[in-house]
């Protein structure tokens, strides 16, 4: 397998189990608070290595007990940590409210992860030792400039590209010029300029993306390349907390890419790891390994006949 390189953000997420989400201006009181580890680069990182790949994680924390955890999580999910900076700032926090259907509404304070610098994000990609067959994963809570930086050396490296396009902002056509994209379809909706998915992703793909590959919640994903489209089906589970399943399906298409496999099956892998996901709270405590993917595929493969 090759390696997966993942430049995002690590983060602490504060949890409020909710009744249902407030409106605006509202104050709802929450039935529970857990703190859980998180960062949509860091949750990322996490389920490509529980889905077998070789991960490197490059980001930064605060030089504080939280980022001390952090970073002590990533390592004990087998996440090579050489590369996470410690800034004169603090760790960065999700503050995560979370309804009785799993749903969520989250806010970032970034932190330290708003330190990450050009220059080291391109050196830790170089330290990486990263090259043909490996692949880059970069998520959007850190600065741009840096994405962009990273972005450039992989691909001077031949390395495969995805990019996980949330928060979602405007991002230049050279970023995007031969990338698998990863959006949600809110996300799409917001790159493209509009609902129609269709059109949407046309619209990417006519700005040089290579692949649109969207996530669709428990209508599963979809994917769009110059040959057609592709459609899956989300497993049937128990939803408890959405938060994190994008950033594991990001995770477990990098780990599937990097193994080789063809875009299409790997999206399969990434949808089934994604729908497993939603069942446990908290962004990571769900995220299978590769085992039970490969078991949740060959019972969804039984079902269907």
């Amino acid at each position: 397998m090759g390696g997966v390189v993942v430049v995002g953000s690590i983060n602490v997420d504060l949890v409020a189990t909710v009744p249902r989400l407030p409106e605006r201006g509202e104050t709802v009181l929450a039935t529970s608070f857990a703190r859980h580890h998180g960062g949509k680069g860091a949750n990322a990182a996490v389920a490509a290595a529980r889905a077998g790949a070789r991960v490197t994680m490059i980001g930064v924390v605060g030089a504080d007990a939280d980022g001390d955890g952090q970073v002590s999580a990533l390592a004990t999910d087998g996440v090579a940590i050489g590369t996470v900076w410690r800034a004169e700032a603090p760790t960065g926090m999700a503050f995560i409210a979370v309804d009785g259907d799993g749903a969520n509404q989250i806010v970032v304070a970034p932190g330290a992860n708003g330190t990450l610098t050009p220059d080291q994000a391109a050196e830790a990609v170089v330290a990486a030792g990263a090259g043909p067959g490996d692949v880059l994963l970069a998520s959007l809570e850190v600065p741009l400039d840096a994405v962009v930086a990273a972005v450039e050396v992989a691909r001077q490296s031949e390395m495969l590209v995805l990019i996980d396009p949330a928060p979602v902002r405007d991002l230049p056509d050279g970023l995007l010029a031969g990338v698998i994209c990863t959006p949600n379809r809110g996300e799409l909706s917001r790159l493209a300029g509009t609902d129609d998915l269709e059109a949407a992703a046309s619209r990417l793909l006519g700005r040089g993306v290579s692949a649109v590959v969207v996530t669709l919640g428990d209508r599963g994903a979809a994917v769009w390349e110059a040959s057609g489209r592709a459609a899956f089906d989300a497993l049937a589970t128990q939803v408890v907390d959405t938060t994190g399943a994008g950033d594991c399906f990001s995770g477990v298409l990098a780990a599937a890419l990097a193994d080789g496999v063809p875009l299409r099956s790997a999206v399969a892998r990434a949808n089934v790891a994604a729908s497993l996901s939603v069942a446990a709270a908290g962004a990571r405590a769900g995220m299978p390994n590769a085992d039970a993917i490969d078991r949740a595929l060959e019972e969804a493969r039984e079902v269907r006949g």
